[in-house]
């Protein structure tokens, strides 16, 4: 009963904050100045940045510059992809010390580009809910996009045996994640797992932005 109602929680938070997003007129440049650490915000798969403006505005009350790659898109293509498009704006606005603030695909493509020709612009990344092992669901998905993130697959097994970024990585998760049964701990990163289910409404908790908090000092 429990994980049915995180269940039923998740998918209510995820389908208001889709809604808030589609019909959102605010700029992303509205929120890209500030003399605190540079952010980065990754959104996941059909997100689009204004999915985690919960987080970005916190981020931004606290002094933050929080950017936005616009070319990201609603992050449908894969996550080499992603992290060139992360990368040559990190170059681009010769940024540096930043931090990735990554949900789900967004961090396997937030630690692509931290093992990348530009990692040693990025201080560190805040990963929500990360499949980063991969999801067995994905085996089943319609699209090539989403079975990429299938165990096993050449792009999975390739980032996780590259581990020399993880100590750098803040893996924070559910107990319970309705599309990563395998979870999101990630080894030698700091791993905090949430007493809750979810794999979207756990942006709002208030242990992510703690812990982002905690990076940016």
């Amino acid at each position: 009963m429990r994980r049915a109602l995180w269940w039923a929680q998740d998918y209510a938070y995820a389908a208001v904050w889709q809604a808030r997003a589609f019909g959102s007129r605010g700029r992303a440049d509205a929120y890209s100045r500030g003399a605190g650490v540079p952010i980065i915000v990754l959104p996941g798969i059909y997100e689009t940045w204004r999915f985690m403006q919960p987080l970005i505005e916190h981020a931004h009350r606290a002094g933050h510059p929080v950017h936005v790659v616009e070319p990201l898109q609603r992050n449908l293509r894969p996550v080499g992809e992603m992290a060139e498009s992360v990368s040559a704006y990190l170059l681009a606005h010769d940024l540096r010390e930043v931090i990735l603030l990554a949900h789900s695909k967004g961090g396997l493509a937030g630690k692509l580009v931290m093992l990348g020709a530009e990692g040693s612009r990025v201080r560190g990344m805040l990963a929500v809910a990360t499949p980063f092992g991969g999801s067995r669901y994905a085996r089943v998905m319609l699209t090539r996009g989403l079975r990429s993130l299938a165990p096993g697959h050449p792009s999975i097994s390739a980032l996780s045996e590259q581990r020399e970024a993880n100590t750098r990585i803040v893996s924070v998760y559910a107990r319970f994640d309705p599309h990563i049964p395998e979870g999101s701990e990630l080894p030698g990163a700091k791993n905090v797992p949430l007493d809750t289910g979810g794999h979207f409404r756990v942006l709002a908790h208030p242990r992510v932005m703690a812990e982002l908090a905690a990076l940016a000092e």
